[in-house]
């Protein structure tokens, strides 16, 4: 081998010995990071953790929107919504000719969150002024416990609105309707009134709520954490609106009523009164006054006592205005006529230990004279000579002993015991209105059978359209012959001389009866009278009672005889109901004469 071929084997076998050692890593380029790599193992860890880490947080995202989801929805919804209530407008009430006894005006209410509230002095002060208080209150009802504080209530719009503008942070208006009456105290005590949410708590405005109130609605809205609301997101319920309700009251009667009344208790004195008129036709109830009274439109400090409507929730023994009942009762069973003739023993007749009296002395007295100068002798005598079950029955039949049924709320059956308690002298106080109740509108409608050939008509103080069919209870012949005689009462010689009319025949009857206390009578009397005109063909009944007359005189016919005088000839005129007698048909007693009076 030559000496060039050994350098060459000698150069590839250090070549190739080089080639099998580890290489070197190449250095980095200036200005480039090391790249660091992990092993193996600790990248699966790490990518297991956050695989881990991602499949807890999609569990529970997946958890709160599908088994935490209504929980969270109601959490927010406390915090950011709010579902606000809208108020439904009232119906109106209104007379049988439309005319407006209740009607809802917009108002507005102030109310604040207490924990939100933020007012200085100077605007705490202005806002007093402008609601009517004081700053001291307005401060003790910011500082109240709750969230919620009412600042003030049903304010006229334009009052609100200077509230508003003031500036007061936490302080809000809410729309509301407030009820407003026209008629004020004259038909208090039939319309009633609303309380603060517009609900019915009086009258007719509570007996009709469902029917006047309808029904209200409500809208969601989102509010901000000052609690202003910063969108309206949307309407729930709309609000449906009451509907107008018509009376069967007749405003021009009602205020003619009113006025009567009005002035009879203060010529009188007495204690309270009321006046029901009532068309002898239909059982429509067109007037129905009652005094005391009070306004609905400011029922600040006013008592209960005023907001009765005493004509139906409140009972009184009717006295002698009971007697056309045991006379008709009588002439059914066939027991009397008109004309027969009833001793009354000189206006005395003992009944076991107890004696029974007449206001004045008589002898034998027909039969329509025992109406026409109101004997309790002879109208016991009657009474008496009838079964308890006869005299009973009459009176249940009229109506006695249950309730008007008019939907009034509060309204009374009054007493009618049955007729096995009775005992002889029960039945014949009773003859003449001792000893049962009733109130003004249940006596008022039993006069129907009088008035109307026999039947009992359905009393009502919403209108009727068209006739209307009542219940027999006597024939026509028997209410014809005691409506002569109650014409006998207003003539000369009757009791009720001063409830005639000139222009119509008037046929009524008066009452006059002690109290009752406990169980004894007292020297305190109910003075009443019903009447009905034309007497030929009776179109009106008015029935009257004033309670506790004390200016002296305190019998029906001169203390309520005359008030049915007033009303019923300006109702006769008012509805134009043509006369039934020449205009000089008033015959009074001479001066000085001897006026029958009556004590039953």
């Amino acid at each position: 081998m030559s000496a060039r071929g050994s350098l060459a084997a000698n150069t590839v076998t250090r070549t190739g010995a080089s080639a099998w050692k580890p290489r070197t890593p190449p250095r980095a380029k200036a200005g480039t990071a090391p790249r660091a790599e992990l092993p193996r193992v600790r990248a699966l860890v790490l990518f297991g953790a956050l695989a881990a880490l991602f499949a807890v947080l999609l569990g529970r995202s997946l958890y709160l929107q599908w088994v935490e989801n209504d929980f969270l929805q109601g959490q927010g919804e406390s915090r950011f919504s709010r579902e606000l209530e809208v108020p439904a407008h009232r119906g109106r009430i209104v007379d049988r000719t439309g005319q407006a006894l209740a009607i809802s005006t917009p108002v507005k209410s102030l109310w604040v969150f207490r924990d939100r509230v933020e007012a200085t002095p100077a605007q705490l002060a202005s806002l007093a002024r402008i609601v009517d208080t004081t700053p001291k209150d307005l401060a003790a009802r910011f500082a109240g416990d709750g969230e919620f504080a009412f600042v003030a209530k049903q304010l006229a719009p334009e009052t609100a609105a200077r509230a508003m503008q003031l500036g007061i942070k936490g302080l809000y208006e809410q729309n509301e309707y407030r009820r407003y009456y026209p008629g004020g105290e004259v038909t208090a005590q039939i319309v009633g009134f609303t309380g603060d949410k517009d609900l019915g708590q009086e009258g007719i405005e509570l007996a009709q709520q469902k029917w006047l109130g309808g029904t209200p609605g409500s809208r969601r809205v989102i509010i901000n954490r000052r609690g202003d609301i910063v969108e309206d997101v949307a309407s729930i319920r709309a609000p449906q609106a009451g509907r107008d309700l018509a009376l069967s009251i007749d405003s021009r009667l009602q205020y003619l009523a009113f006025r009567e009344l009005k002035a009879a208790l203060e010529r009188t004195k007495a204690k309270a009164g009321s006046l029901c008129i009532l068309d002898a036709k239909t059982g429509e109830i067109l007037a129905l006054a009652n005094a005391p009274t009070y306004n609905p439109n400011r029922r600040d400090k006013v008592a209960r006592d005023r907001m009765r409507n005493r004509a139906l929730t409140d009972t009184f023994e009717p006295g002698s205005t009971m007697k056309p009942f045991t006379i008709a009762a009588a002439l059914e069973a066939g027991k009397v006529t008109p004309d027969t003739m009833i001793d009354t023993q000189g206006g005395a007749m003992t009944i076991g230990p107890n004696t029974i009296h007449d206001a004045h002395r008589s002898g034998a007295l027909s039969v329509a004279q025992v109406i026409q100068k109101s004997s309790n002798i002879g109208a016991a005598k009657i009474g008496l000579s009838l079964p308890a079950q006869t005299l009973w029955r009459m009176y249940s039949e009229a109506g006695f002993g249950t309730t008007p049924k008019t939907g009034f709320p509060g309204e009374v059956a009054g007493r009618l015991r049955a007729p096995t308690t009775w005992k002889p002298i029960e039945q014949a106080t009773m003859s003449y209105g001792h000893g049962l109740s009733v109130n003004l509108v249940q006596l008022a409608r039993a006069y129907t059978i009088f008035a109307d050939d026999g039947e009992l008509k359905p009393v009502t103080i919403l209108k009727t359209e068209g006739p209307v069919a009542g219940r027999p209870v006597i024939s026509a012949k028997t209410a014809r012959e005691v409506r002569r005689m109650l014409e006998l009462v207003t003539q000369p010689g009757g009791t009720a001389p001063q409830a005639q009319i000139a222009g119509y025949h008037v046929a009524g009857k008066t009452g006059t009866a002690r109290k009752v206390e406990g169980r004894e009578y007292t020297r305190k009397y109910i003075a009443s009278f019903v009447g009905m005109a034309p007497a030929s063909n009776p179109r009106l009944i008015v029935a009257i009672m004033i309670d506790e007359p004390t200016g002296g005189d305190y019998y029906g016919g001169s203390v309520a005889g005359p008030v049915f005088a007033n009303v019923m000839g300006g109702a006769l005129r008012m509805l134009g109901i043509p006369t039934d007698a020449p205009f000089d048909n008033v015959v009074l007693p001479p001066p000085g004469s001897t006026v029958v009076e009556e004590e039953s």
